[in-house]
């Protein structure tokens, strides 16, 4: 028997359906975890040369196979301006080259020196976890499911790619690419779930760790089915953030406010790491506000399949309503709001277009500042610096933060701790190296940068802290996620 319950995906930029998918039954899913089981444990025992060998023809084949489906795929399915999906191509790949490049010394037995103990020979592997979980959201399909899926088949895993019911696609693309490239058929398996069947699969004995980058909601969700579950797993949670910037006094404004014009903005603001709060010296808040707001007013709004078009719409219409309820209450509690909504006409009402916003005059008591704007594009710069006058009447002047020290306990306050970053010029001041580096330490984040933003190196972590979730992925460590050590101990025998 088959189901008949119908996932649908619904273009945001003109209502119309563009997939379906049809949810397998319980017993289904069953026998799906079960076949990926036995093929991981087949592949477990492939040498590492060999599927690093795979891989290596894998990522050789991706720019002509999979990577030329993405830009439509992603803007037919969640409205991504046609001109912005290549990159998302790119930065699969390299990702997926880094991982691959450091998979042997990741992956190979460590030995340990037998001078200290001599008759012994020691090593640790590591090993396999088994069924891997991977929960893929829609803002990223590709970047943010290659972190697991790519190194946890490189590891001897199976993998199992829940996506988004935004880009059912996307997980088809990438297993159909992979399994072209020699990795076994079973061994990565696109499900589409139910929030139902995604908890039987959590709970699964045969599933062994879970990768989910999503909500916090949805990660408190998932935290639960597993411990509930018999047993123990595995959980990484990547929850997204509120992302702040500091632009000190020396900031080259020039080349700092275009860069966070785009960290605000691009993917019409639905990253993770976007930037969502932006704290600036007083002495330069007036410049930097209006350079940043005449850039925002150029921007092109419209339909993404338009190569010029730079700003698509928000992933649904009740995303749009939340991003707009954010604006309105913001306004109403004393926000200014700086760009004319009549500039882009086809903002409106009902529909997933919503135009960019900078505001000012706010502070950490209204939502737009503490709570995720749902991946939105409404952007937010720092609350008026509140100076006392007297102690009958506090005078409100428009004029940013005074220090870094107040910056820094700005952008701390905060439940997400993902990434911040912090734009200081040497060429002005040849301390803004060593001032950031202090400053640094004293960020609650995953990732810190200096004069960049809403980019994800792959040879660093990319971890969160607080209600951005725990857990690695990318980097040498993400192989530590994705395996377990064994500890080998012999002592020879010699007569």
């Amino acid at each position: 028997m088959f189901s008949s319950v119908v996932q649908t995906t619904i273009s945001p930029h003109d209502g119309s359906v563009v997939q379906e998918r049809t949810y397998p039954t319980s017993d289904e899913l069953h026998q799906i975890i079960t076949r990926a089981a036995a093929a991981q444990k087949a592949w477990a025992k492939v040498p590492l040369a060999q599927r690093i060998a795979i891989g290596h023809r894998f990522v050789d084949e991706w720019p002509t196979t999979g990577g030329l489906q993405v830009p439509a795929q992603l803007t037919k399915e969640m409205g991504r301006p046609i001109s912005q999906g290549a990159g998302e191509a790119r930065g699969f790949l390299e990702r997926a080259k880094y991982m691959l490049s450091i998979a042997e010394s990741s992956l190979t037995d460590v030995p340990l020196a037998d001078t200290d103990k001599p008759g012994f020979r020691r090593f640790i592997q590591r090993v396999p976890l088994g069924v891997v979980l991977v929960i893929a959201p829609w803002n990223f399909p590709y970047l943010t499911s290659v972190n697991s899926v790519f190194p946890a088949l490189l590891a001897g895993n199976a993998v199992l790619l829940k996506p988004s019911p935004q880009t059912p696609l996307s997980a088809e693309i990438l297993a159909e690419s992979l399994i072209h490239a020699g990795f076994p058929g079973d061994l990565i398996i696109p499900v589409h779930l139910s929030t139902q069947l995604t908890t039987q699969a959590i709970q699964h004995p045969l599933v062994d760790f879970i990768s989910f980058t999503g909500s916090v909601p949805g990660g408190r969700a998932v935290e639960h089915a597993a411990v509930t579950a018999p047993g123990f797993k595995g959980v990484a949670l990547e929850l997204g953030g509120k992302d702040p910037a500091y632009v000190r006094a020396d900031a080259d404004l020039d080349y700092t406010v275009p860069e966070l014009v785009d960290g605000a903005l691009f993917n019409s603001g639905q990253s993770c790491c976007a930037v969502e709060r932006i704290y600036v010296h007083q002495s330069i808040f007036d410049t930097f506000v209006s350079k940043f707001v005449d850039i925002v007013k150029g921007y092109k709004l419209g339909d993404p399949s338009v190569e010029t078009t730079n700003l698509g719409p928000v992933v649904s219409v009740a995303s749009a309503n939340r991003i707009r309820k954010q604006v309105h209450d913001a306004v109403a509690a004393g926000a200014k709001a700086l760009v004319p909504s009549d500039l882009f006409p086809i903002a409106k009402p009902g529909s997933a277009y919503v135009a960019p916003q900078v505001l000012v005059d706010v502070d950490h008591s209204m939502d737009v500042m503490m709570v995720r704007s749902r991946l939105s594009f409404a952007f937010f710069l720092k609350p008026p610096h509140r100076k006392r006058a007297s102690a009958r009447l506090s005078v409100f002047k428009r004029q940013g933060v005074s220090s870094d020290e107040e910056a820094i306990k700005l952008m701390n306050h905060s439940p997400y701790g993902l990434t911040a970053s912090i734009w200081t010029n040497a060429a002005v001041n040849p301390e803004s190296e060593a001032a950031f580096l202090t400053l640094e330490d004293e960020l609650q984040f995953g990732t810190v940068y200096l004069n960049r933003c809403d980019y994800l190196d792959p040879a660093l972590s990319w971890t969160g802290v607080k209600d951005s979730g725990r857990g690695v992925s990318l980097s040498k460590f993400g192989y530590d996620q994705l395996t377990r050590a064994k500890s080998v101990h012999m002592k020879i025998q010699t007569s």
